[in-house]
């Protein structure tokens, strides 16, 4: 992941405000969580209380690159904090699918939307694994460039309470829940060629 998007330029001046403060990163990583469930617990509600899981939502994203920065810019990096941060994210994005899914099936639109929040929020939990631990692919490679703005991959989620506020939930937990268990199939494929171009290695040696 890049350490400078536009979501990282957008939090870096209130985080140095609060630097001096003694805040710590894990505290903010806590802020991140906390936000995230509020946003989840939105969703599952549905009507107004959607609209206002949105705006947590957004809200969990700017603390999530805030305690980052917070780290690098107070030298508190550390390997606890990392996994703590990564557990977090993964558990705040599979939760606001599963409650969005909940909210629709609130709406009247029975168990499907519940299956399909389930499979985006199993997909994404499968994708962290992939990219933050067997690190199947480097993630930043495909960050978007331009004019000096960059862009993650990740930062497309910020378009999630933009589609609860349009009103297209649904066929946004469709594509979800069928995108991310396809590209956790994908770095699954991934994963295994290295292993099969290194036990091809010895024979080509022998020729």
């Amino acid at each position: 992941m890049s350490h400078d998007t536009l979501i990282h330029r957008i939090v870096r001046p209130v985080v140095r405000r609060i630097a001096p403060t003694g805040v710590t990163p894990n505290q903010l990583t806590t802020v991140r969580l906390a936000t995230g469930v509020a946003a989840a617990l939105g969703f599952a509600c549905g009507g107004v209380w959607a609209d206002l899981g949105g705006i947590m939502f957004l809200l969990s994203m700017l603390f999530d690159r805030a305690d980052g920065e917070l780290a690098r810019q107070t030298g508190q990096m550390s390997p606890g904090g990392h996994r703590y941060d990564l557990c977090v994210d993964c558990l705040c994005d599979a939760i606001a699918f599963i409650g969005i899914g909940i909210g629709l099936a609130r709406a009247g639109l029975g168990l499907p939307p519940i299956l399909l929040g389930a499979a985006a929020g199993i997909g994404i939990g499968v994708l962290f694994w992939q990219l933050n631990v067997t690190k199947v692919i480097e993630l930043s490679r495909y960050a978007m460039r331009h004019r000096g703005v960059v862009a993650d991959p990740d930062d497309a989620l910020a378009l999630v309470p933009v589609f609860v506020w349009l009103g297209l939930a649904w066929p946004m937990l469709i594509a979800a829940a069928v995108i991310t268990p396809a590209g956790a199939a994908w770095l699954g494929v991934l994963s295994r060629r290295p292993k099969a171009a290194v036990q091809k290695k010895p024979a080509t040696a022998q020729k």
